[in-house]
């Protein structure tokens, strides 16, 4: 699927891949899974290279500093674990929100820097992938060569839009989109088969909106964004030279809006068994009649698929319907749009200072844009990560990180299957099944047994344009290529320097890149209840996915099917309606008219509240009957909540904390610190919290599910 702009599709560094990013397939553990953007601060000394040193927290893993111990535990968890670092720390000028997520990101982008700034400049061609990547960063960097060029590289691009003279050849080229800048109004994706787990099957969606969700588009509170949207387009149309720009601005947006209003919500497109539809191609001029539809996967190159999966089944045929009554010069007006707004980061500066002022200081509030050497090394990451994520290990990942990783996931592993085994609602047949699939859990940890071949991509100095939309190309014919194909397992979602963790159902495996398995994580030399409630929070949240709101519909073999009595199922379901009750309750001062759409979130917070839940299992089983000792006056248990609540330490500006309501599938880190445990016995007990204390959650009200 096209994302708004080069960089905000990082498809490598932050898990948009085909497994990931294509089909819901894959759910992360960090909110940069929802904003699709690599978000790094400025350097810490002006001008110079931000250090690259591992980050320590205290002298046990926990930042005491950062506390506020003048706020009760029950009263206000985050303010109590994070309130004094919350109002000493100021958000980057160049980011739209800031926590300990954040600060991994910095130490792993200024690594890559250091990577990416020592690979030579040779030939391309001949030299590997080192001279590859410096060429790709080079290019970038070299602004005024870009400035030089000015709109030479996309005029192509834009005359190629108007040589669509008819509806069959614009499905042509729309279908090329999914190689290239631009836009298409239905979302092509290669990922595996859940109904056929060993083989790629082609998926495909709806798509086509520039805004992102639908709700920008309908909701009454979005009237300003629309309207400062409109605008955009007729600036972009304007400075690259098409034709009545504020005309085709106005059709732009009724257009995009018509498709909103045939769009599936978030929340009904997070159901697996509802999104998986297969078609056969030759029936989708029957099916979704008023498309071209034959004409379009050709274009995409994907015409040798005998099926694709349709996710929203009943948005297809009236978007097709809206194409059928959509004038041509509208048509190839959004495109024109999309592909310079696609392009805009490779572009003079007019173009790009255009791109951050409406996306990012606009809908997000960020004031600053990110310096152009944190850009390029988006670039390179997005373009060629895994190769660099090779050297990346070398340098930074040690491996008996490894051997204490497995030891910590096993450990949860086994919690999780005590819970299983005592779970009190799950009759023992549905268990049984249970069992099976925690069993049948894989495990990848900090790189992948092997590497992804980049000898096939064609990159030349000094074409920053060209090496872009190559690698587009490259990326999207190595996907198509699989259509029918086995699966490989080996593969991986995420390169080793992302700072995020991720779980796939149809893999049915918890996947830890190198560079999350960091402080405040994962420290060896911290306090295991520390880890415990940090790492093995992470861990447990991750295995969990497998049994969310739809992770549960596929089994231990990675298979979407039904392996629940309908009798677990309705109890399963009523603790999960009262769990998104208590998420939707919760209020932000910030953003008044928002709450959380917990319908959208329910898997990434029954994956918090599980989470916390067996790693606080699988701590006390550690202990082997042992007391935990208390250190600093902190017994192991509040420790372990301490750890949890550090990691989510999360400052957010207003209108980027509306945009993660609106468009994320994650609860804001706030949150996701203290909701969870007010479900958790332990905790109330930790802390001593009384029913007086605002956190309180009478026991016969508290969500048990694992």
């Amino acid at each position: 699927m096209k994302k708004t702009t080069l960089f905000a599709a990082m498809a490598v560094t932050l898990a948009i891949t085909a497994q990931a990013h294509a089909h819901d397939q894959a759910h992360c553990v960090d909110q940069a899974c929802d904003t699709q953007m690599l978000m790094l601060v400025d350097d810490a000394q002006a001008g110079g290279s931000p250090p690259t040193a591992a980050n320590s927290y205290g002298t046990w893993g926990f930042d005491t500093d950062g506390m506020d111990l003048a706020v009760q535990p029950g009263q206000d968890f985050f303010r109590y674990v994070s309130g004094t670092w919350a109002d000493d720390t100021k958000i980057p000028a160049d980011r739209s929100n800031y926590g300990n997520f954040a600060v991994l990101r910095d130490l792993s982008e200024a690594r890559v820097r250091g990577l990416v700034e020592g690979y030579k400049l040779g030939d391309p061609a001949t030299d590997g992938d080192q001279a590859k990547i410096a060429a790709l960063y080079a290019g970038f960097m070299d602004e005024a060569a870009i400035e030089a060029l000015g709109t030479q590289p996309l005029a192509p691009k834009l005359e190629a839009i108007r040589a669509a003279n008819d509806k069959t050849a614009f499905a042509t080229l729309m279908g090329a989109q999914q190689g290239d800048f631009g836009r298409s109004l239905f979302g092509l994706g290669v990922s595996d088969d859940q109904r056929d787990p060993d083989r790629y099957a082609l998926y495909l969606s709806q798509s086509g909106l520039g805004l992102g969700d639908r709700e920008m588009y309908l909701g009454k509170s979005f009237a300003p964004q629309r309207e400062r949207y409109q605008a955009y387009i007729a600036q972009m149309l304007t400075l690259a030279g098409w034709d009545n720009p504020e005309q085709n601005a106005k059709a732009i947006l009724a257009l995009e809006t018509r498709i909103a209003e045939a769009h599936w919500t978030r929340a009904e497109s997070r159901d697996r068994n509802k999104t998986y539809n297969p078609v056969q191609l030759a029936e989708f001029e029957r099916s979704a009649p008023g498309f071209p539809w034959a004409s379009f996967f050709r274009g995409a190159g994907a015409d040798q698929a005998t099926k694709a999966v349709v996710r929203q089944n009943t948005a297809i045929p009236k978007i097709a319907a809206i194409y059928a009554n959509t004038d041509l010069t509208t048509l190839q007006a959004w495109q024109a749009f999309n592909t310079i707004d696609s392009a805009a980061s490779l572009l003079p500066r007019a173009f790009a200072d255009a791109e951050f002022e409406f996306r990012s200081r606009f809908l997000s509030g960020q004031p600053e844009q990110r310096q152009r050497w944190k850009r390029g090394v988006a670039l390179a990451e997005s373009t060629m990560g895994e190769a660099i994520g090779r050297d990346y290990v070398q340098l930074y990942f040690p491996q008996d990180a490894k051997a204490k990783m497995d030891e910590l996931v096993s450990n949860v592993k086994l919690a999780m299957g005590a819970r299983l085994d005592a779970l009190d609602w799950m009759s023992p047949e549905t268990k049984v099944e249970a069992k099976a699939k925690l069993q049948n859990f894989g495990l990848k940890i900090g790189y992948p047994e092997k590497w992804r071949d980049y000898s096939g991509l064609q990159i030349t100095n000094a074409d920053v344009f060209g090496n872009a939309q190559r690698s587009q190309q490259f990326e999207w014919d190595y996907r198509r290529a699989r259509i029918g194909q086995q699966v490989d397992k080996a593969e991986w979602g995420m390169t080793p320097q992302t700072v995020n963790a991720y779980y796939s159902p149809v893999k049915n495996e918890i996947v830890f890149p190198a560079a999350i398995l960091q402080a405040p994580f994962f420290d060896p030399d911290a306090d295991p209840a520390v880890n415990y409630g940090a790492i093995g929070g992470v861990i447990g949240h991750e295995i969990i996915h497998g049994f969310d709101d739809q992770g549960r519909k596929s089994d231990g073999k990675g298979e979407l099917r039904d392996w629940w009595s309908a009798e677990d199922a309705r109890k399963f379901e009523a603790q999960a309606a009262k769990l998104g009750a208590q998420y939707e309750a919760y209020e932000f001062p910030q953003v008044p008219d928002m709450r959380i759409n917990s319908k959208v979130a329910m898997g990434e917070n029954i994956g918090d509240l599980g989470g916390i839940t067996i790693a606080l299992e699988a701590y006390r089983r550690s202990l082997e009957g042992k007391p935990a000792p208390v250190i600093d006056g902190f017994t192991g248990e509040q420790r372990l909540f301490l750890g949890w609540g550090q990691i989510w330490r999360t400052l957010w500006r207003d209108d980027a904390l509306r945009q993660q309501l609106v468009n994320g599938t994650h609860s804001p880190g706030q949150i996701r610190a203290f909701a969870p445990l007010r479900n958790v016995d332990a905790w109330y007990e930790a802390f001593d919290i009384k029913p007086t204390d605002a956190l309180w959650i009478a026991p016969e009200d508290r969500v048990r599910i694992w």
